[in-house]
């Protein structure tokens, strides 16, 4: 049985790193980008494709376009964690897990009580006015008429999101790498690893036991000790 498989993998680790993507998300009922029914494949009706929406460029040019976009399809405030979340938590707290390196912006880990996490796109629950850098909450965007301003300098408050042509942190780029290299088991859960940089930090890891959780078939497939095409949350929840 793969499930236990994935037990004895766990049992036998100390430094298992996690690597997840928007299918740990969809779970919690958050749509995803690139499966069929994600949001470029869905029509919008607009002029632009969702990547050109959620581009430097476009943020710039257009705000109120973009956050009209933003606030529709990109927060989720009553999204809650899911039984991946909550398992992966879990795993921490026992010593086990030692990082969470996601591709996604939700906050959802964190929420569900993990504390190392490498958050490589940013988070919709941070915001900073590009002028005077104020913090503010998803709240504040989500209330905010048309383009949000800060209220201590009227600048424009720009979502901590790396948006299409922006760089990652480097910063945060440092410490998943250095997490994963570490690591004696690597678990990739939720994505399909076609989002580069972010999918190449892989490559780093020299452990042990690459595990795949992911619902469809992926690139790193064949160079994993174990593959499981299921639900991320269902899968974790019952071997944690």
């Amino acid at each position: 049985m793969n499930l236990d498989k994935l037990k004895e993998i766990i049992d036998n680790s100390n430094n298992i790193v996690f690597f997840g993507g928007a299918g740990m998300s969809t779970e919690s009922g958050i749509p995803d980008f690139r499966s069929s029914n994600g949001l470029f494949n869905k029509k919008l009706n607009m002029t632009f494709t969702p990547e050109q929406l959620v581009s430097h460029t476009f943020f710039m040019r257009y705000p109120e376009d973009f956050y009209s976009f933003y606030k529709d399809k990109l927060i989720y405030p009553n999204a809650k964690p899911n039984a991946g979340h909550l398992a992966l938590a879990k795993l921490e707290e026992m010593g086990k897990l030692k990082a969470i390196v996601t591709q996604n912006i939700d906050g959802l880990h964190q929420a569900a009580g993990s504390k190392n996490v490498f958050e490589l796109h940013g988070s919709v629950l941070r915001n900073y006015c590009t002028k005077c850098h104020a913090f503010y909450d998803e709240r504040f965007i989500l209330e905010s008429e048309g383009i949000p301003a800060c209220t201590k300098c009227g600048g424009t408050v720009k979502p901590d999101v790396v948006l299409y042509e922006e760089g990652l942190d480097e910063d945060i780029i440092n410490g998943a790498v250095k997490a994963i290299a570490a690591a004696d088991t690597l678990i990739i859960g939720g994505t399909s690893l076609v989002v580069y940089p972010a999918a190449g930090l892989i490559n780093y890891f020299r452990g042990k036991n690459l595990v795949l959780i992911n619902k469809s078939t992926t690139s790193a497939d064949s160079k994993a000790n174990l593959v499981i095409h299921d639900s991320i949350g269902k899968v974790l929840s019952s071997v944690v």
